[in-house]
């Protein structure tokens, strides 16, 4: 079976395919609806190290400045 994608709207309960494509009558077509909120989420991924072993590298120090010094 081979597959080909077009891409329509829906208007009024029905579906409108871009303009120019003809289906012959009696065609079995299958509708996919893309979810509209997969598309607008937003994923962060945060590092990861391949060896744990390194993880004393990225040890957070701290270090304050006097008010006053000098530039």
């Amino acid at each position: 079976m081979s597959v080909t994608t077009y891409e329509g709207i829906v208007e009024k309960g029905k579906i409108r395919l871009k303009v120019g494509v003809k289906l012959p009558e009696k065609a079995r077509v299958y509708v996919i609806v893309p979810d509209e909120q997969a598309e607008k989420a937003f994923h962060l991924r945060t590092p990861r190290l391949k060896n744990t072993k390194q993880a004393s590298d990225f040890i957070l120090e701290i270090s304050e400045e006097s008010p006053d010094a000098s530039i």
